[in-house]
């Protein structure tokens, strides 16, 4: 590597060149690339018949390949009076009519279209860190004034962006732009930090500019060409492959379980996103049999989202179970077709074979896992746009129980589901109502509806998707008994955070009485959740659209204001946090202290926690407890939630060591009372507070 420019600048310059040709000496330099890794794209844009200038040849023996096989009207220039000399000399037996010049690319004092074609191999690449990509431009300048009408600018370059960008920018109007991208150098004799691939830009002169700029992409020498809308549109193209060889290099490097890469494959003629495949490698302590070096998962449509599949922390469990060295997860995008779990495989093979570990034997069978052996189901039925948030998606999905779910899902964070509600068949819940009113009986639990149209199919509100929300709902016996069946002073609840409104309704629907007030942010939220997912206000049940925080302060700053519990279950939209639930300014000691305020003596304050940082997560905590004389916290089982329940009163007036006994028996009786008020909800309460308050902690 030491014969390499230690810095760009010094690419362009002559002494550089020299001092390098003389260390080289006889030994020719491909560090771009040989003959025999670029023939294929040369020959397909160059012809035998062609008078070529050859810019910047260096002590390549490029040339010297391309005059055996036929090409008898090449003109080499280079910088170098050194490598000219030697080169000259070199071919004066066995190549008279091979001529090397010293000149200079920017001036080269030939005819105006006097060339059918100019090769550049690495000398663009040479110029462009110097005067600021000036002397480059110079020379593109040079290249289109001598080629002729239809000459093509062949360059081999290693297209760091401000290269590619300032050569693509020089041609993009009146010329036609193709990139060929060719596999990086990954020879054992290259070196190990050379991983960048080798592109060929191919630049067509025309007579006449077209109304219209003419970029395409193509993959290996052959690939067939995708069009790019716009210069950027293919930098940014041209960029991510690079970075998908670079990350190659580092997965042939070695296995490695604490970095999982993602790489998107996209449809080629379209350019939608198609797969998204994410690599996740066994610890090197996992006890694995022998032959299980490597195995592709194939996530079921819909489920990308679930926690298994969407989260680092899930995938690290699928893997394991799995019990490969190396284990690629792939998911379908939606809007996308895909015939059989057959086409997929045969689809993928290809490029995921790219993907193997090192040592992996060349014959080796690589299996291709799945849940039931089919590709699931996803119907997107709606979308919209979110001034807040973005672009969404409401679609239905076959859970793993085979029940059908219909998710709220985020363009920005599509690997997260904002709300899920489980569905039922709406001619079902009909039937079901029609005959409860006549017998008075409890109705039966519906089974997953058919896949019929989405409008036959409603969101069941007796079910709750999140066991966060269950463990909400359970926590409401903390209050006891009198307060939760109190006619004359029915429970009152503020809710931060409507999502599809699932906790909300369900409060409203089965606890007797409750009064439910919601403040949501987004209005797309509210729209959706009353579109798709079943939410009905009413005079027990309302929302305020605005921002959470302002109408904290303002009710306590007004006064006159209480509530028998407050609910925080809120994301946060700011990824670069440890803590993704709820936004910081939720849990600073300040609006805790408010939230106390506005609380009844018997009140709850309970917040859905999402913290993966340690330190975060203890501050929080702290703060909490600094400001309710009762913490008491239910983890969930698999996922990284946990529910807090504050208490504004101790009870005793000090902090219990242990889970009165008394719960218990509340959790029964909430249960029953759930039971009690089907008669006046449509569905049936599917939730056992007992369960949901046997893990529960001290804080």
């Amino acid at each position: 590597m030491s014969l390499l420019p230690r810095t760009a600048e010094e690419f362009s310059s002559a002494d550089y060149w020299e001092r390098f040709f003389r260390k080289r000496g006889e030994k020719a330099f491909e560090w771009y690339g040989d003959y025999n890794s670029l023939c294929g794209v040369l020959h397909k844009y160059i012809k035998p018949r062609d008078k070529v200038l050859v810019v910047g040849c260096g002590n390549s023996e490029l040339s010297e390949q391309l005059y055996d096989v036929g090409y008898r009207q090449l003109t080499n220039i280079d910088i170098s009076e050194t490598v000219v000399s030697h080169m000259n000399q070199r071919n004066a037996e066995h190549r008279p009519d091979l001529t090397f010049q010293q000149l200079d690319a920017t001036q080269t004092g030939f005819e105006s279209g006097s060339f059918q074609a100019a090769l550049d191999k690495g000398t663009l690449d040479a110029m462009a860190s110097e005067e600021d990509g000036a002397l480059a431009g110079r020379m593109l300048a040079e290249v289109g004034r001598v080629l002729a009408v239809g000459g093509r600018y062949v360059c081999v370059t290693l297209a760091q962006e401000h290269v590619i960008k300032l050569a693509v920018e020089h041609f993009a109007q009146g010329w036609a732009v193709r990139i060929h991208c060719l596999s990086g150098q990954q020879n054992e004799e290259s070196d190990s930090s050379f991983a960048l691939p080798v592109f060929v830009l191919v630049c067509t002169k025309f007579r006449q500019a077209p109304p219209f700029a003419v970029l395409e992409l193509c993959q290996g020498e052959d690939g067939a060409p995708a069009r790019l809308a716009s210069v950027p549109e293919l930098l940014s193209a041209v960029k991510e492959r690079q970075a998908y060889n670079l990350m190659l290099h580092k997965l042939r490097g070695g296995t490695d379980a604490n970095s999982t890469p993602s790489l998107t494959l996209c449809h080629a003629a379209t350019g939608w996103p198609r797969y998204t495949l994410t690599v996740q490698d066994s610890l090197p302590s996992a006890k694995l049999p022998r032959s299980n070096h490597f195995a592709i998962f194939i996530v079921p449509q819909g489920r990308e989202s679930d926690w298994l599949y969407g989260s680092a922390e899930g995938r690290t469990q699928l893997a394991s179970s799995a019990k490969f060295r190396r284990l690629v997860i792939v998911a379908m995008h939606r809007d996308q077709e895909y015939e059989d779990m057959q086409a997929v495989q045969s689809e993928l093979s290809p490029m995921v074979m790219e993907l193997a570990p090192p040592g992996m034997p060349a014959n080796q069978q690589v299996p291709f896992l799945s849940v039931g052996g089919d590709l699931g189901w996803r119907e997107v039925i709606g979308r919209g746009v979110s001034a807040l948030t973005g672009e969404y998606s409401v679609e239905d999905v076959r859970g793993e129980d085979g029940h059908l779910y219909r998710r709220l899902i985020f363009m920005n964070n599509s690997q997260l589901v904002q709300s899920e509600s489980r569905l039922r068949s709406a001619v079902t819940a009909s039937s079901a109502h029609k005959k409860k009113n006549k017998k008075k009986s409890k109705p039966s639990v519906s089974e997953a509806p058919a896949l019929t149209d989405a409008k036959d199919r409603i969101a069941d509100r007796g079910f709750l998707c999140c066991t966060h929300h269950e463990v909400m709902v359970a926590g409401l016996a903390m209050l006891g008994m009198d307060a939760i069946n109190n006619k004359d002073h029915p429970m009152s609840v503020l809710l931060v955070g409507l999502g599809g409104g699932g906790l909300p309704q369900f409060v409203h629907d089965f606890v007797p009485f409750a009064r439910v007030e919601v403040v949501e942010l987004d209005p797309a939220v509210l729209e959706v959740a009353q579109s798709w997912f079943g939410f009905q206000t009413d005079e027990r049940l309302k929302v305020i659209l605005g921002d959470g925080l302002e109408h904290i302060k303002t009710l306590e700053s007004k006064g006159g204001h209480s509530f028998d519990v407050i609910m925080f279950d809120v994301d946060s939209k700011d990824t670069t946090l440890g803590m993704s639930c709820p936004p910081s300014a939720f849990v600073e000691t300040s609006l805790l202290k408010k939230v106390y305020s506005l609380l009844t003596p018997r009140g709850l304050f309970m917040l859905n926690l999402v913290c993966r940082d340690s330190a975060l997560r203890k501050s929080v905590l702290e703060r909490v407890r600094a400001v309710f004389p009762c913490v008491l916290s239910r983890g969930i089982e698999g996922e990284v939630n946990e529910v807090l329940l504050c208490c504004r009163s101790a009870g005793e007036g000090h902090k219990p060591h242990s889970i009165p006994q008394a719960l218990q028996q509340t959790a029964r009786d909430l249960q029953k009372t759930l039971r009690a008020n089907t008669q006046t909800a449509p569905c049936v309460p599917q939730i056992d507070i007992t369960a949901m308050l046997n893990d529960l902690k001290v804080i």
